[in-house]
């Protein structure tokens, strides 16, 4: 450790200058010729909420806060994220219009043009309090780039001298007139300078000074009196490294700033000591940095959700310690940022597992020791929670990749799973490590789910070889890879069969997939799953483009799984030739391979539904109307090649007063697949299948139903063991009808659903 050296006055004069410099203590009496720094906003736009705001959802970042509010920075659609000032009164919000933006621990928010505050030559001070204005500096025009805002009109700026040197000056604009006063005591030789917030009346900046050998660099930290315009102290540490103001803090009585490979510097600065402390950082990073009176805080910045790589190595949680006792004690069980605050806080955005995330107000309390108090919430849990099971009641173990999903709040977990047989007590027992980045886990599917299909079990178990049909009983413990919130326990059973179909899942993640047509003959797949709390089908990203030209076909139906693999479909152009495309989908992702030809003709018919067994045998099926209103049934053989055997006349006329056909898997509870069929009156009606390609007589469900123009039965989307139905209307609008497997009442209540309404509209769904 080198020397520290001090020239500044002493302990308790410095303590003493309490100087509105800070934004929040009065007027400053000023050398004749300087510009005053002026106060912080008072009064009743500075008080305090009852209960904690909204913390805004798209926020990314947080990046000030001050007495009455606090600024985010997040993505709301457009090109550039979008700095949003939250009120803490009563949650309202400002929109600043602004690419980059600074703290100085008040209500005046620093706003820039440039890629970072550094590089935007002309700043803007905005007071974010009621009646607060807006100062702007044009510090290109001097020949400065920003350091620091430390008033409503007054900037820290680092500027280039004609001989190349450089000097750090306190900029002041006073209505239309700039002054500036230069600051003493930095060395001449001084250059990439940053500061923390102005606390007190100082201000802790750090710059770069060469260090005898050309092209070998050094920094060093110094306390500057901002009424004073000079440096009160230096401090030379072989922990100094660019601090950028967020790894360094200043309070009354010490100094703090943060090292490489996380290790801790702090300075009494009464006595000018210098201690180093280890608290448990791996190598390599910096500790957040926090200080208040005589309370050192630190822990390793970081994201809850950690940075998709799996890395396992826990963070150390936001904790405080007594500089004076030693006494230490976590305020948050982590924290992503911090920023200091006015009249001695801290705020920081992390999370408890008592309170949950979002953004905590940290004070000395009554007894002298930092408290943290919720003062905004995402309403997101900082624990580990299991969401939801997404797992049918029963499993087709023929099916080609039965998934046995759950869904956790977050991906950075290790999940102990095992599976085991109820009648024969075989089990299956292993770790996945989930994590998202490049390819990531084979066991992490995105947005929190998390699985295993069954060849994968299959590949490591005899349970999985032999594929006992019954009940099988799930549990598992997921682990919190950094370490934040306690393990997640989780149990549950699921019945196994053999012979199930898939109607839609075209990508094999064991939810379904909707294919739509827009009005340029552009062919979308949107792949959905079941949102449990919403109660409805949702879209799992944005809708991937399959390619153009399809205006050619007049029919585009999704047939299930003719083969081995996933649901396919079928197309018929308006020559009346029946085209299958065969989708060839793996772990990810729904190739399609070449379209292959399945006859002519196929504009004798003018409704066409696939997806139904019908005839028991463990393949989806296709039905056709033709013009008489004859029905007919081209039975699944299970080869791309020829995929449809010799059409079965199974409906002798009155097919013709449909003008929809819907195969809807079993949703009638009987022997086989069933149909819906919707008159030109909007009735629809329910066919229950036999078993054997031929239905008991018709049961109306119901009216209304040609507000839609496409509906579609989509298999189990909600792992309730039961088909459900989506169905699309005009205006870009969709709905979910989930199965109830009541005949008499086949579908509960729709329930709006934004599967397809995104960005686009279509002429046709499938």
């Amino acid at each position: 450790m080198k020397s520290t050296r001090t020239t500044r006055r002493g302990a308790s004069a410095a303590i003493t200058t309490v100087l509105a410099v800070t934004l929040g203590a009065g007027a400053l009496a000023l050398p004749a010729g300087a510009a005053s720094l002026p106060a912080a906003v008072t009064g009743d736009d500075a008080g305090a909420q009852a209960a904690p705001v909204t913390y805004p959802a798209k926020a990314f970042s947080f990046s000030a806060a001050g007495k009455t509010g606090f600024l985010t920075r997040g993505w709301e659609g457009g090109t550039r994220p979008v700095l949003k000032w939250t009120r803490f009164a009563d949650g309202s919000t400002t929109t600043i219009d602004a690419p980059v933006a600074d703290s100085t621990a008040s209500d005046v928010v620093m706003t820039g043009q440039g890629q970072t505050p550094r590089r935007s030559l002309v700043v803007k001070l905005h007071d974010m309090a009621a009646g607060g204005t807006t100062v702007t500096i044009d510090l290109g025009a001097l020949n400065g780039v920003y350091v620091k805002a430390v008033s409503r009109d007054t900037v820290l700026a680092e500027m280039k001298k004609a001989d190349g040197s450089f000097e750090l000056r306190l900029v002041t604009r006073t209505g239309t007139t700039v002054t500036q006063r230069k600051i003493e005591g930095i060395p001449s030789g001084a250059s990439d300078i940053t500061s923390t917030p102005a606390r007190d009346g100082s201000v802790l900046v750090d710059y770069a000074l060469q260090s005898g050998t050309p092209g070998t660099w050094r920094r060093e930290y110094a306390v500057v009196d901002l009424a004073a315009a000079k440096v009160v102290s230096t401090h030379e540490t072989d922990g100094a490294s660019s601090g950028q103001g967020e790894f360094s803090a200043l309070s009354a009585t010490h100094l703090a700033w943060t090292g490489d490979g996380g290790k801790y510097y702090t300075v009494d600065r009464a006595t000018g000591v210098e201690t180093v402390t280890d608290f448990g950082l791996y190598e390599g990073e910096r500790s957040a940095v926090g200080l208040l009176g005589s309370w050192a805080m630190y822990g390793t910045p970081g994201l809850l959700a950690g940075d998709g790589t799996g890395d396992t190595r826990p963070l150390v949680p936001f904790t405080t310690k007594s500089l004076t006792s030693d006494e230490t004690f976590k305020l948050l069980d982590y924290v992503r940022t911090v920023k200091p605050g006015p009249d001695n806080t801290l705020l920081a955005r992390g999370g408890t597992v008592e309170h949950g995330e979002g953004l905590y107000r940290i004070a000395l309390g009554a007894n002298g020791k930092p408290a943290a108090e919720l003062v905004a919430s995402t309403g997101e849990p900082t624990q580990l929670v299991h969401l939801a099971t997404q797992i049918p009641p029963i499993v087709d173990l023929a099916a080609p990749r039965p998934l046995l999903k759950w869904k956790l709040s977050r991906e950075n977990a290790d999940v102990d799973l095992k599976i085991t047989h109820r009648g024969t007590g075989k089990s299956f027992s292993k770790k996945l490590h989930l994590y998202s980045e490049s390819a990531g886990s084979p066991f992490y599917y995105g947005n929190g789910v998390f699985g295993i299909s069954w060849p994968e079990i299959a590949a490591e178990s005899e349970m999985g070889k032999e594929a006992e049909v019954g009940t099988y009983d799930w549990s598992f413990t997921a682990h919190p890879q950094n370490g934040v919130g306690p393990d997640v326990e989780a149990s549950g059973s699921f019945d196994a069969a053999k012979g199930l179909s898939s109607q839609h899942d075209q990508d094999l993640d064991g939810g379904p997939d909707l294919l739509g047509r827009d009005a340029q003959g552009v062919l979308w797949e949107a792949r959905t799953e079941y949102d449990v709390a919403k109660k409805t089908l949702v879209p799992i990203y944005s809708a991937y483009k399959v390619g153009g030209g399809w205006q050619i076909y007049d029919r585009i139906e999704t047939v299930g799984g003719i083969g081995p693999g996933a649901a396919d479909f079928v197309a018929r152009d308006k020559n009346g030739v029946l085209w299958l495309y065969d989708v060839t989908a793996q772990a990810y992702g729904s190739p399609i391979a070449a379209r292959k030809q399945i006859g002519g003709g196929w504009n004798t018919y003018t409704q066409l539904a696939g997806g139904s067994d019908l005839n028991g045998d463990g393949r989806p099926d296709l039905v056709a109307t033709d013009k008489a209103g004859a029905l007919w049934l081209y039975t699944n053989t299970g080869n791309v090649n020829a995929p449809f055997a010799k059409r079965q006349k199974i409906g002798t006329g009155g097919w013709g007063i449909y003008n929809q056909i819907t195969a809807t898997g079993n949703i009638g509870g009987a022997a086989a697949g069933d149909l819906v069929a919707r008159d030109k009156a909007g009735v629809l009606w329910l066919y229950l299948g036999k078993g054997d390609g031929t239905f008991a007589a018709r049961k109306q469900i119901g009216g209304g139903w040609n507000a839609y123009t496409d509906t579609i039965g989509i298999g189990d989307a909600n792992y309730d063991g039961r088909p459900d139905l989506y169905a699309y209307g005009p205006n870009n609008t969709g709905w979910f009808y989930a199965g109830t497997g009541d005949h008499t009442k086949p579908f509960a209540p729709r329930t709006s659903s934004p599967a397809l309404t995104g960005d686009r509209t279509y002429n046709h769904v499938s």
